[in-house]
């Protein structure tokens, strides 16, 4: 197809949102729409720089009548009614609904220990000086779609901030909802900020109500200062129906510690991507996903880690599982700069296909410019384990059990990564219930089996 009606799409949008919606009074927001929109506007985009995920979502933007809600719906206690259903959590809990912070009375909470959390744009209202030394600072081109596209239209996000010294010990729950049959465009722009010497964790869970073809554009930038500690948590949820694009942009300070766990357990299109800078000596990011898809759905897992200081180390493990028709797809690259000595980087991505129409692609990638390292990539891609099944089943264990123990112990390394009981107790429980096609995405975000019959799998009785 041809670029030029896309193009033509996004500026119609943005001139729409322009006309009042932007309300802030700050020059230097208003000259970010402006620089993204020129992306598309003046330089338009070219064919040649479009790979095919790119392509798919320019497609189903042409063929698909998508709105963008210019107001947010009344206030609605969703804290009392969804928190992903992880039972014995204990979080401070935020919402977005269709796009929109969800607040009762204030768009910004100030904690008395110095945290800030809320609307992103009433944070640059608020608090400009404390915004825009880190708001997106990350280099668009004409070739990067979703991130410009992102900056160019977005209308609201999660804005947090933790000052210097703080040892958070309740976790922050960010949960994202699409409640509305309409074919919903949105763009949620969330900007985390720690301060030295400071830790947190942090869960983020994405999920479908009513629903319609709905396309999220997400950009999340995060900024660790030196001595952080943070965890990043990240369950995805969506209906068939959905188009998911999840961008996360991490850089790294001195001795500061990341941890992400990316889980993808339904999905229509859905593609992570992950940028981690290392900025300064002693930072580690250790990165682990996990994602289960069948019937047709699609998940792409793209991991870009920069190694740009010495003493660095990172860490990668990822894991898939696919059945029916499905497609997954693992990107990983690594970049040691010619600066980085005594870098130790690793990435592992492990798979599994149920059938021989269930697709999975891995193209693990090192690139590496400094000789003294310790830098190793992995990949493996197959069925479950012949003789692994042949014991389980002499064990009396049914041949559907067999195959439910043996996924379930491949994907709860991933799970076991979690530090936060109560949300590895969930995993364990979501994983379990994906597996035995009990949790399949339907109106009401209603648990429901798609399958004739249930597949019988319980941990305790297969070992009873």
């Amino acid at each position: 197809m041809k670029i030029t009606p896309f193009n033509s799409f996004i500026c119609n949008k943005y001139e729409q949102l322009s006309k009042g919606l932007f309300t802030t009074n700050d020059s230097r927001i208003n000259a970010l729409h402006d620089k993204a929109v020129k992306c598309f506007s003046e330089n338009g985009l070219s064919e040649e720089k479009i790979d095919s995920i790119q392509q798919f979502a320019i497609n189903k933007i042409a063929e698909t009548a998508y709105t963008i809600q210019l107001t947010p719906a009344p206030y609605r206690p969703i804290e009392e009614y969804f928190r992903c259903k992880i039972q014995n959590i204990d979080t401070h809990m935020f919402a977005f609904l269709n796009g929109w912070y969800i607040h009762k009375s204030a768009p910004l909470t100030i904690f008395p220990n110095g945290v800030i959390v809320g609307s992103l744009m009433e944070a640059i209202k608020q608090y400009p000086d404390l915004v825009f030394p880190y708001l997106a600072k990350e280099n668009i081109s004409s070739n990067d779609i979703f991130l410009a596209l992102n900056e160019a239209l977005f209308i609201d996000g999660l804005f947090v901030y933790i000052p210097d010294n703080l040892q958070v010990s309740k976790p922050m729950q960010l949960v994202s909802i699409i409640d509305s049959k309409e074919n919903l465009f949105v763009q949620q722009r969330n900007l985390i900020i720690v301060g030295e010497n400071s830790s947190f964790s942090f869960v983020q869970c994405d999920d479908s109500l009513q629903f319609g073809n709905t396309f999220l554009n997400n950009v999340t930038e995060i900024f660790l200062h030196k001595n952080t500690r943070f965890n990043y948590y990240k369950m995805e949820n969506k209906d068939a129906n959905s188009i998911l694009i999840n961008q996360v942009f991490v850089q790294q300070k001195e001795n500061s510690h990341f941890f992400s766990n990316i889980t993808t357990f339904n999905a229509g299109h859905v593609v992570n991507v992950l940028k981690v800078k290392l900025l300064e000596s002693f930072a580690t990011a250790k990165l682990y996903g996990l994602y289960l898809v069948d019937k047709k759905q699609y998940v792409e897992n793209q991991i870009f880690v920069d190694h740009i200081a010495p003493d660095c180390h990172s860490y990668q493990l990822y894991k898939g599982i696919a059945d029916d028709e499905a497609t997954a797809n693992f990107n990983g690259h690594i970049v040691v700069r010619p600066n980085a000595q005594r870098t130790e980087a690793f990435q592992i991505n492990r798979n599994i296909t149920l059938t021989d129409n269930a697709k999975i692609m891995t193209k693990p990638f090192l690139e590496i410019y400094a000789d003294d390292v310790k830098c190793s990539h992995g990949a493996t891609t197959g069925q479950l384990d012949d003789e692994a099944l042949y014991y389980l089943r002499s064990r009396g264990i049914c041949e559907r059990n067999a195959k439910m123990l043996l996924m379930f112990a491949f994907a709860i390394e991933i799970a076991d990564s979690v530090e936060v009981e109560s949300l590895k107790a969930r995993q364990y429980e979501m994983i379990q219930k994906r597996l035995s096609g009990e949790l399949s995405l339907c109106d009401q975000c209603v648990l429901h089996c798609s399958h004739e019959k249930l597949l019988e799998f319980d941990i305790d009785n297969i070992f009873s």
